[in-house]
C-alpha cells in the first residue's frame, strides 16, 4: 500500500473560438473576413460575433441597435442552433477519445480531466495539442485551450491567448498568474462585483490577495471564501460528467431606474434574447420561467409561471416573462434591475413532449 499523494490534477479548458460566428464564416465564404453578428433584430441582442466585428466593441450580449451604431458595416444573420449542435457533438465525439471525466458548459466549451494518459501522449499539453489539431481538422474550425492543475485556472489560461491559443499554467506558477490578472477577467466576478471591487482598490488578483479573510467576507459575504481562495490558485472542484444545471437566466442592470411599461417590456426582450442564447448553449429545457425585478431600493421579488411541459420556444418564453412583468404594472417605484430564466431543468430536451406556441 502506498503512501504517496495521488498525483496532481490535469485538466484541461477547451473554449471554441467565436463559435456561432466562425460556424457562420466557415459554411458561407462571403462572410469570411468580415465583421459579423450572429442574432439580432428588431430589439434583439447578439448572440456571438466575429473577431473582426469585436474590433469594433461588438460583443455577444449588446443589443442590435448598439452593435449597428458601434459597426455600421455588420452583417446579422439568424442563428442555427441545430448546426451547432450538431458541431458541439462531433467536438465532444473527439474528447470521448482522450477522457471519459468531461464536464460540458455550453455548446462551445468543455472541462477534462486528463490525469489518466489514456493514449499515452506524455503530457497534458500534448493531448491539448492534439485535441486542438484534430477539431481543426475534423471541424474546420479553431479552438483555444488551457491546462492547468485546476478548472478556475484552465479557464483563464484558455482565455489567454485567444484565438487559436494554447496555455500551459503549472501548479507552482498558478499564484502568480492568477495575480497578474484583472480580476474583471476572473469568471464568477461579473461587472457589478467588479466595479465594487475596483472602488475599494482591487483592480488585480495581487491586489485581492492583500485582503484577508475576515474582510473579504465582510464586503462580499458568503463569496468572500471563494475570491480568498482563488486569488491563491486554490480550487479543488473535480469535473464532474453528470453536472447539473439548476437554471438558466440572464439580467441586466440600468444605469436610470425605469419605471414606463413600454420602456420595461423592451428591455425584458433584450434580456429574453440573451437568456435564450444561454439555455440554447446549455442544451437545456425547463418548465418553470421565473422574472427577478430589483427597485431602485434594492428591494427584490421573483415570480414565476410553471409549465407541464418544457419551454422550448423562445417565443412562449418571452411572452411568460411578458405576462409576469406586466402583472406589476404599474410599478410602485423604479426599477434598476431585470432578469429572466428557467428553472427546473431537464437535458435532452429535443426528446421530451414539448409547448408549442399555444401560450
Amino acid at each position: 500500500m502506498s503512501d504517496s499523494a495521488p498525483p496532481a490534477r490535469k485538466i484541461i479548458h477547451v473554449d471554441m473560438d467565436a463559435f456561432y460566428a466562425s460556424v457562420e464564416q466557415r459554411d458561407d465564404p462571403a462572410l469570411r473576413g468580415k465583421p459579423l453578428a450572429v442574432g439580432g433584430g428588431h430589439r434583439g441582442v447578439v448572440a456571438a460575433a466575429s473577431y473582426e466585428a469585436r474590433k469594433f466593441g461588438v460583443r455577444s450580449a449588446m443589443p442590435s441597435v448598439t452593435a449597428r451604431r458601434r459597426c455600421p458595416a455588420l452583417l446579422f444573420v439568424k442563428p442555427r442552433f441545430d448546426v451547432y449542435r450538431a458541431v458541439s457533438q462531433q467536438i465532444r465525439a473527439i474528447f470521448a477519445d482522450y477522457t471519459d471525466l468531461i464536464e460540458p458548459l455550453s455548446l462551445d466549451e468543455a472541462y477534462l480531466d486528463v490525469t489518466e494518459d489514456r493514449r499515452g501522449l506524455g503530457t497534458a499539453r500534448a493531448i491539448a495539442e492534439d485535441i486542438r489539431r484534430r477539431i481543426a481538422a475534423e471541424t474546420g474550425l479553431t479552438a483555444s485551450a488551457g491546462v492547468s492543475y485546476c478548472k478556475f485556472i484552465a479557464k483563464l489560461a484558455s482565455d489567454y491567448r485567444k484565438p487559436d491559443g494554447l496555455t500551459v499554467i503549472r501548479p507552482e506558477q498558478g499564484p502568480d498568474f492568477v495575480a497578474s490578472l484583472p480580476v474583471a477577467r476572473f469568471h464568477g466576478i461579473g461587472p457589478v462585483t467588479a466595479k465594487k471591487m475596483e472602488s475599494l482598490g482591487i483592480h488585480t488578483g495581487a491586489d485581492l490577495r492583500r485582503w484577508s479573510l475576515p474582510e473579504l467576507e465582510a464586503r462580499f459575504g458568503s463569496s468572500g471564501n471563494w475570491y480568498w481562495r482563488i486569488c491563491r490558485g486554490i480550487d479543488e472542484r473535480e469535473v464532474k460528467s453528470d453536472r447539473p444545471s439548476k437554471s438558466v437566466s440572464a439580467e441586466r442592470t440600468f444605469d436610470t431606474d425605469l419605471s414606463d411599461p413600454a420602456q420595461l417590456c423592451a428591455e425584458l426582450e433584450r434580456v429574453a434574447g440573451l437568456a435564450w442564447v444561454r439555455i440554447e448553449r446549455a442544451e437545456v429545457g425547463g418548465r418553470t420561467v421565473t422574472l427577478k425585478v430589483k427597485y431602485g431600493d434594492f428591494t427584490q421579488i421573483t415570480r414565476s409561471k410553471s409549465f407541464a411541459v418544457p419551454v422550448r420556444d423562445p417565443a412562449i418564453f418571452l411572452a411568460a416573462g411578458q405576462a409576469l412583468l406586466t402583472a406589476l404594472f404599474p410599478v410602485p417605484r423604479g426599477i434598476r434591475l431585470l432578469g429572466l430564466g428557467l428553472h427546473n431543468l431537464s437535458e435532452r430536451f429535443d426528446e421530451q413532449p414539448q409547448l408549442r406556441l399555444a401560450f
